[in-house]
């Protein structure tokens, strides 16, 4: 383990296939550990690089490996396929993760910090919303379509999809009302 430079891990929700080598690229080490084991494992290693693919979960890893004194290299996933051999599993993955990261010219991300990802999150799940609501908006136009009932595009003709369901003063068959119901009672579309 003296000769360790760089750990590749691949990162999964429960299983992480590690692989170690020297700043040569020469193999040090093959592992594969279950979540609760990482760690431990990191900490007792001398102090290396650590990288891994910019994915979900890698921003937490790299919060948690800094304090124990490894350096963290986060790398694009496109950046690493290209040096991922023969078909894609875990410990090819690891290892094409370490290639990558020993070529002088790679260009690597930031550890995000916590607060970063939060804001993040605000921006993803208002977007998320937006996009829900835009489509339950357009399958209920769809469906009023369907039974002679139209109305222009836009969120400002809303009040007429959701009235022609929740009054009755459209003719729809038995079935079709509660289901159109579901649509408009399953998220704020006013």
């Amino acid at each position: 383990m003296a000769d360790l430079e760089l750990v590749g891990i691949d990162v999964a929700k429960n299983v992480f296939q590690l692989h170690g080598c020297s700043s040569t690229g020469a193999v040090i080490f093959r592992k594969q550990l279950k979540r609760n084991k990482l760690l431990s494992f990191i900490s007792e290693l001398p102090t290396c690089t650590i990288a891994m693919e910019a994915c979900s979960g890698s921003h937490y890893w790299g919060r948690e490996f800094e304090p124990l004194g490894q350096s963290v290299r986060l790398i694009a996933p496109k950046y690493v396929k290209p040096f991922v051999k023969l078909t894609k599993r875990d410990a090819i993955d690891a290892e094409a993760i370490c290639e990558a990261a020993l070529r002088p010219t790679m260009r690597f991300v930031q550890v995000r910090s916590e607060d970063n990802q939060a804001a993040d999150l605000a921006f993803k799940a208002r977007d998320l919303l937006v996009r829900q609501r835009t489509q339950i908006i357009n399958a209920l136009r769809g469906h009023l379509s369907e039974f002679g009932f139209v109305v222009a595009k836009g969120p400002t003709h809303v009040r007429k999809l959701v009235s022609a369901v929740e009054v009755g003063d459209l003719e729809l068959p038995e079935i079709s009302r509660p289901l159109l119901s579901i649509l408009v009672g399953s998220g704020p579309i006013i």
